[in-house]
């Protein structure tokens, strides 16, 4: 008879984790308290027990994934694990063949070479729009990227377009691992079910 092995820590945390997906609005910060004064994540999330995994900068907008499981958080923040990350960015300009195939092989940043990435041009997302909204000049285009990659300098993408001579104007994460934020509109929330591949 064929002893089948005991799940290991993080797949009996996964059995019994709550995931939740929040679309984290524009200049909310990814915590849930701030002696500033700012607004954050307690502002539209009221369950107990729950963390953010990873972080969105305070201007960025769109997924954090939450978590009540110490072992899943930090299996879906740890950058070992490569969960890919992907952000619908609104550039000032339009990007030319070698800026795509840049931002793709990788881009020299201070602090090192960024991975190579996933980019393609992206048509304009029927999305909400942002308060305040960003500015526009009037004699300069803008264009959106999708751009998915599985590193986490800080704030890269940002700097991976500027790099190339495209400067971010709106940055949204729409997706990560297997979690994409679909129909939730800024600052609902859902939840959400443990990858397969987690039970095993």
């Amino acid at each position: 008879m064929t002893r089948r092995p005991r799940p290991g820590p993080l797949q009996r945390a996964a059995a019994e984790a709550r995931i939740i997906l929040l679309n984290k609005p524009f200049n909310v910060l990814c915590q849930f308290t701030d002696p500033g004064g700012r607004a954050t994540l307690s502002d539209y999330l009221s369950i107990p027990q729950v963390y953010a995994a990873g972080r969105l900068d305070y201007d960025s907008e769109g997924l954090v994934l939450l978590t009540d499981s110490g072992p899943v958080q930090h299996r879906i923040a740890d950058p070992r694990a490569k969960l890919p990350k992907t952000y619908w960015v609104q550039v000032e300009g339009v990007p030319s063949p070698e800026a795509i195939r840049e931002l793709s092989s990788g881009v020299q940043l201070k602090d090192g070479m960024t991975k190579p990435a996933q980019v393609a041009l992206l048509e304009e997302p029927d999305i909400w729009l942002r308060t305040p909204p960003i500015r526009e000049r009037s004699l300069i285009p803008t264009s959106w990227l999708s751009l998915t990659i599985t590193e986490g300098k800080n704030r890269q993408v940002r700097r991976m377009t500027a790099a190339v001579g495209l400067p971010t104007l709106r940055l949204i994460r729409y997706a990560i691992g297997p979690w994409h934020l679909e129909s939730l509109a800024p600052g609902e929330w859902r939840e959400a079910s443990v990858p397969a591949a987690w039970l095993k």
